[in-house]
C-alpha cells in the first residue's frame, strides 16, 4: 500500500511577476538599439521626434543629428541607403508610427560589415526599421501654406510598400530655410571613397543661414527581386537661392591688423543626383555588389563686400569687391566588390574597388575698389582705383583604388588576416587669370597668369593582424606599412616645376573590445591615414586674385599624417531606467601643412597679403570629450538628461610683417572649448509634453604671439519646449530659448520666442490646421567664432519673424489596418522647425 504524501504550503514562495514595457535601450557591440514602443509620440510625429527623445541622442535646430557626441553622417532604412544616406530627408518626413526601432551604428564599411575586420575609421550611421506590420501599404502628405513677409510652402509626400518592394516621392518648394535634400551626402557604395575624384561639387548651403527660397523633387526605389537579388537607389534634384548677409570683425594675430567687414552673397545651386545599389548573393558562399552614382552641380554666385583695414588701430584703406562666378561640375562614380566564403570554418576572401571622377569649371569676374590712406591717393576718383580680373579655373580629378582582404582561421576563437590596399589620386588643373582693367594700380604681370598643373597622390598598404573574438573580449593586434608617392609637375609658360616626394609610414594596427554586461562594453581604437597637399597649397607659382591677396604653394610639401585614437564606454540599465555614455578622441598629425602668413603696407596699396605653406615639424594635436548621463522615472514621465565634453586643439601658423625680411615668427594657438547641458523632461503622456535645459559654453582662446586673455567667450542659453492638449483635437506649442553672450564684439543676446496652436480637421482628424510664429520679438540673429592665425567674430541673417497658416492632409492605409485608424497618429512631413 502506498502511503499518502501531502505537501504543506511554503509561505514565502514568490508571487506573480508582471513586466510591463519593452526593453528601449539595447547596447549591441558598436550598435546602440533603441526601441520605439514605449516613446509618447504626438499625433503625427516624424523620425525626427522620436529621435529627440533617445538618450545620447541629439537634434539641433537645423535638423542634425549627433549621438553619443559625433555627428550621424548616413541614414539607411531597413539596413538600405534611403536617399543616398541623406539623413534630413529621412529624419525629417518619414512617419514615425511605422518604426519599429532605431540603431545607431559606428560603421566601418562593407569591408568590416562582411568580414568582422572593424580597422580604419568609423562614421556614425543611422539605421531605421520599419515594424513588419507596416511592410504594405502606402502613406501621403499634402501639406501648403501662406504667411506674412510672403513666406509660402508646398510640399508632398508619397510611399508605398509592398513587401519586397518601396517607393518614395518627394517634394517640396518653400522659402523658409528648409531644403529637402543635402547634395553632399553620398552614399556609402561598395568601397568608401579615400580621394578627391568624385567629390561632390555642390552642397545644401543655406540651411539656418541667410534666407533661401527652395525647390526639389526626388524618388527613392528598393524591389528584392529575391532573397538573393535586391536592387535600390534614388533619383534627387533641387534648386536653392540663398541670399546671406553678414558682419564680421577679425583680428589678424601678432600683426597688429583688424577688418571689419559686410557681405551680401548671393548664391544659386541646381543639383541632380542618382546612386543604385545592387545586391546578389550568387550562392550561399558567394556575394557581390555593384554601386553605380551619377551628379550634375551646376552653381553661380554674386558676391559683394566691403572691408574696413586699420593698422595699429588707425585706418589704413577701405576695399570694395564683387565676385561673379559660375560653376559646373559633372562627376560620376562606381564602386564593386565580392565576397568568397572558402570554408565553413572562417577562411575568407575579399575584393572591392572604386572609381571616381569629377570635373569643376569654375570662371570668376571679380571688381575690386580700393581707398586709400595713402597721400598719393587721397584725391584719386572712383575710375582711378578700380581694378577688373577675369579668371577661370579647371579642376579635374579622379581616384581610383581596390582592397584584397584574406582570412585564415586559426583557432575557434581566432584568425590571421592579411590585407593590401591601393589608392590613387589624381588631378589636373589650370588656373589662368586675365586683368581687364586697371587704374592708379602697379598690377603689371602678377594679375595675368596661366597655370597648369599635374600630380597624383599614390599609396599601397600591405598589412597583417590577429583577430580574436571571445565572449567578453575582443582584440585585433597588427601593423601595416605603407609607402607614397607625390609626384607630378606644374608649368608656367616655359618656366616647369617638378613634384616628386615619397613617404613611408607604419602603421599599428589595434583595437580592443571588452563586454562588462550584455549593456555594457568599452572600446578602444587605434587608425592612422596620409593625406596630400591640396591644389592651392602645392602649385610653386604666385597667384594673385588681387594686387593685395597672393599665395605661394610648394612642390616640396610631404602629406600629412594623422594618428587617431578613440575610446568609447557605453552602459545601460534598463531595470533602473539609466544610459551612460562617454567618449575620448585624439589625433595627432605629422607633417601637418601650416601657412605662413606675410602682411605689410606697401605704397598705393594699403596692407598686402602674402601666404605660403611648409610641413611642420612640431606635431599638431586635438583632443575631444564627450559624456552623456541620462536617467526616467515613472515609466518615462520623468526623465533628466546631463552631459557635455571638453576640446582642445592646438593650431600652428607663422606670421611676418616685413615686407623685405623672410623672418617668420612661430604662433602657436590653442583653443579650449568647454561645453556642458542639463535638461528635464516631463512628459506623462502623448497630450503633454514640457522640455526645460539650458546649454553653457566657455571658450578659451591662447596665443604665444598675443595677449589674448580678454578674447575669452561664453554662451549660456536656456530654453523651454513644451506642448499641451488643450482640447483632443487642440493642440498648443511653445519654444522659447534666451542667449546670453560674453566676450565677443559685438555680444549680441537675442531671446527667441516661436509658437503655435493646431486644430485638427476633417473625419478621423486627417486634416491639420495650424497657425504658427516665428521670433516673435525679431531677434533672430547668429554669433559665432573661429579661431586659427585669424580671429573672426561674425554675425549672420536668419530667417526673421513672421507668421504662417498651413494646411496637412494625411492618410495611411496597410494591410490589416484601418487607414484612418493608428497608434500614434498618421504621421508624415514636418512642419518648418521652430
Amino acid at each position: 500500500m502506498v502511503p499518502t504524501i501531502v505537501l504543506n504550503p511554503i509561505s514565502n514562495l514568490i508571487e506573480e511577476v508582471v513586466v510591463n514595457g519593452v526593453i528601449t535601450v539595447q547596447v549591441k557591440g558598436d550598435t546602440v538599439e533603441y526601441a520605439m514602443k514605449d516613446l509618447k509620440l504626438r499625433d503625427g510625429s516624424v523620425a525626427e521626434d522620436a529621435l529627440k527623445k533617445l538618450q545620447g541622442v541629439e537634434v539641433d535646430k537645423d535638423g542634425n543629428v549627433t549621438a553619443q557626441g559625433e555627428q550621424v553622417t548616413r541614414v539607411r532604412i531597413n539596413g538600405k541607403d534611403f536617399f543616398g544616406g541623406d539623413v534630413k530627408t529621412a529624419t525629417q518626413n518619414l512617419p514615425a508610427n511605422i518604426i519599429e526601432k532605431i540603431q545607431i551604428v559606428d560603421d566601418f564599411g562593407d569591408m568590416a560589415n562582411i568580414t568582422g575586420n572593424r580597422s580604419g575609421e568609423s562614421t556614425k550611421v543611422l539605421n531605421i526599421q520599419i515594424d513588419p506590420e507596416y511592410n504594405k501599404g502606402y502613406m501621403t502628405t499634402i501639406r501648403v501654406g501662406g504667411g506674412t513677409e510672403e513666406r509660402y510652402q508646398a510640399t508632398g509626400m508619397w510611399m508605398g510598400l509592398n513587401n519586397n518592394s518601396q517607393v518614395a516621392v518627394l517634394g517640396n518648394l518653400n522659402n523658409m530655410n528648409a531644403p529637402l535634400f543635402d547634395f553632399n551626402a553620398m552614399g556609402g557604395g561598395a568601397r568608401g571613397r579615400q580621394g578627391g575624384g568624385g567629390r561632390s561639387g555642390g552642397g545644401m548651403f543655406g540651411g539656418s543661414e541667410g534666407i533661401t527660397t527652395t525647390g526639389s523633387i526626388g524618388v527613392n526605389i528598393r524591389h528584392d527581386f529575391s532573397d538573393k537579388l535586391k536592387v535600390y537607389g534614388s533619383y534627387s534634384y533641387g534648386r536653392d537661392d540663398n541670399n546671406t548677409i553678414s558682419e564680421s570683425f577679425a583680428n589678424y594675430l601678432a600683426q597688429n591688423m583688424t577688418e571689419e567687414s559686410n557681405k551680401n552673397n548671393g548664391n544659386i545651386r541646381a543639383n541632380h543626383r542618382f546612386e543604385g545599389n545592387l545586391e546578389w548573393n550568387i550562392t550561399p558562399r558567394d556575394y557581390i555588389k555593384f554601386s553605380p552614382q551619377l551628379g550634375f552641380d551646376n552653381n553661380s554666385a554674386d558676391n559683394f563686400s566691403n572691408t574696413l583695414q586699420y593698422i595699429d588701430q588707425t585706418f589704413s584703406n577701405l576695399q570694395q569687391q564683387r565676385t561673379i562666378s559660375d560653376v559646373t561640375a559633372p562627376r560620376y562614380n562606381f564602386s564593386g566588390l565580392y565576397n568568397r566564403k572558402l570554408n565553413d570554418k572562417g577562411r575568407n576572401l575579399f575584393f572591392n574597388f572604386n572609381y571616381d571622377n569629377a570635373v569643376s569649371e569654375t570662371e570668376f569676374n571679380q571688381e575690386l575698389e580700393r581707398w586709400l590712406t595713402d597721400p598719393n591717393n587721397q584725391n584719386l576718383t572712383e575710375a582711378d582705383i578700380i581694378e577688373k580680373t577675369r579668371r577661370e579655373v579647371e579642376n579635374r580629378s579622379w581616384n581610383a583604388g581596390a582592397s584584397v582582404s584574406y582570412t585564415e582561421p586559426l583557432s575557434e576563437k581566432g584568425k590571421l588576416e592579411i590585407t593590401y590596399d591601393f589608392n590613387n589620386n589624381d588631378y589636373d588643373n589650370s588656373n589662368s587669370q586675365k586683368l581687364l582693367e586697371s587704374k592708379g594700380s602697379t598690377a603689371g604681370n602678377i594679375l595675368n597668369y596661366d597655370y597648369d598643373y599635374d600630380y597624383a597622390f599614390t599609396t599601397h598598404r600591405v598589412g597583417a593582424s590577429y583577430r580574436y573574438e571571445g565572449e567578453k573580449f575582443k582584440y585585433s593586434l597588427g601593423a601595416s606599412v605603407q609607402p607614397s608617392v607625390l609626384k607630378g609637375d606644374a608649368s608656367n609658360g616655359s618656366v616647369t616645376e617638378i613634384i616628386d616626394r615619397k613617404n613611408f609610414n607604419f602603421i599599428p594596427i589595434a583595437r580592443f573590445e571588452y563586454k562588462f554586461s550584455r549593456q555594457s562594453n568599452i572600446t578602444l581604437q587605434y587608425s592612422g591615414r596620409s593625406s596630400e597637399p591640396s591644389v592651392s597649397q602645392i602649385l610653386p607659382f604666385e597667384v594673385a586674385t588681387s594686387e593685395t591677396y597672393k599665395t605661394l604653394g610648394n612642390p616640396d610639401l610631404d602629406p600629412e599624417f594623422r594618428h587617431s585614437m578613440s575610446l568609447r564606454y557605453r552602459s545601460g540599465d534598463f531595470q533602473k531606467g539609466t544610459n551612460f555614455f562617454a567618449m575620448l578622441r585624439a589625433e595627432v598629425t605629422n607633417d601637418k601643412i601650416v601657412s605662413y602668413n606675410k602682411i605689410t603696407t606697401q605704397p598705393g596699396l594699403g596692407s598686402v597679403q602674402e601666404v605660403g605653406y611648409a610641413n611642420e615639424d612640431e606635431g599638431v594635436y586635438s583632443i575631444n570629450s564627450f559624456y552623456h548621463f541620462s536617467r526616467s522615472f515613472k515609466e518615462k514621465t520623468y526623465n533628466i538628461m546631463y552631459g557635455g565634453g571638453v576640446s582642445f586643439n592646438k593650431g600652428i601658423s607663422y606670421q611676418s610683417s616685413d615686407f623685405t625680411n623672410f623672418e617668420f615668427k612661430k604662433n602657436i594657438n590653442n583653443n579650449t572649448s568647454i561645453n556642458q547641458m542639463l535638461f528635464f523632461r516631463y512628459n506623462p503622456s502623448e497630450n503633454l509634453e514640457i522640455n526645460p535645459g539650458v546649454r553653457f559654453n566657455y571658450t578659451i582662446t591662447k596665443s604665444s604671439l598675443i595677449d589674448l586673455s580678454n578674447r575669452n567667450t561664453s554662451k549660456i542659453t536656456p530654453n523651454l519646449i513644451g506642448s499641451v492638449n488643450i482640447t483632443p483635437t487642440t493642440i498648443f506649442g511653445l519654444d522659447v530659448s534666451k542667449e546670453f553672450n560674453h566676450g565677443y564684439t559685438s555680444n549680441v543676446n537675442p531671446f527667441i520666442i516661436n509658437t503655435y496652436i493646431e486644430q485638427k480637421l476633417l473625419k478621423d482628424r486627417r486634416g491639420t490646421l495650424r497657425l504658427q510664429g516665428f521670433d516673435l520679438l525679431n531677434e533672430q540673429t547668429n554669433i559665432n567664432r573661429t579661431v586659427s592665425e585669424i580671429l573672426t567674430d561674425s554675425r549672420t541673417n536668419r530667417l526673421a519673424r513672421y507668421f504662417m497658416l498651413t494646411f496637412t492632409f494625411k492618410l495611411q492605409k496597410f494591410s490589416g489596418i484601418n487607414p484612418f485608424q493608428d497608434q500614434r497618429g498618421p504621421g508624415g512631413m514636418r512642419h518648418p522647425r521652430m
